[in-house]
């Protein structure tokens, strides 16, 4: 952190974090916007607005549809709107992936919303190289964290 001449330790940029959570079980808050302070910080993007929306597979399936022209159900949506981003996560996709994966939700989750984050700041995955730099990205954000997945391209 910078710090000014002749003044105390610099503050972190104040997290503009909104949460609706759906999910079943409701996810801890706290750890939520740990995951979005640390993925914004590595961004270099710590003053953006953030808002997320916990939900199940049938609701992102609709945004999915109305928004991208797909009815199949996601793990995340992402959309970078008014300067900030704003993130659709499915729990239930999130449960049944840790579960399969055999790692745990709150790792899942961090994953998914780490993910929507990177897009909204202009990583992307569509191409191969670009796809290494994301998942690199993705790795470095949860090992902050503290936090393993199985490698996601696997």
């Amino acid at each position: 952190m910078k710090r000014a001449a002749g003044r105390g330790p610099a503050r972190r940029a104040a997290l503009q974090f909104a949460c609706v959570d759906r999910g079943r079980p409701r996810t801890d808050r706290a750890f939520l916007r740990r995951v979005v302070r640390t993925a914004l910080e590595f961004a270099g993007r710590p003053d953006l607005p953030v808002s997320l929306l916990l939900t199940d597979d049938a609701e992102i399936a609709d945004l999915h549809a109305r928004h991208l022209g797909d009815a199949a159900p996601t793990d995340v949506i992402s959309f970078g709107i008014d300067g900030g981003a704003e993130l659709v996560v499915s729990v239930e996709t999130a449960r049944r992936c840790a579960r399969e994966h055999g790692h745990t939700l709150r790792a899942e989750l961090a994953l998914y919303v780490v993910h929507g984050i990177l897009h909204t700041v202009g990583y992307d995955d569509l191409r191969a190289r670009d796809r290494v730099r994301m998942r690199a990205a993705e790795h470095e954000v949860l090992r902050r964290l503290r936090l393993r997945v199985r490698p996601v391209d696997a």
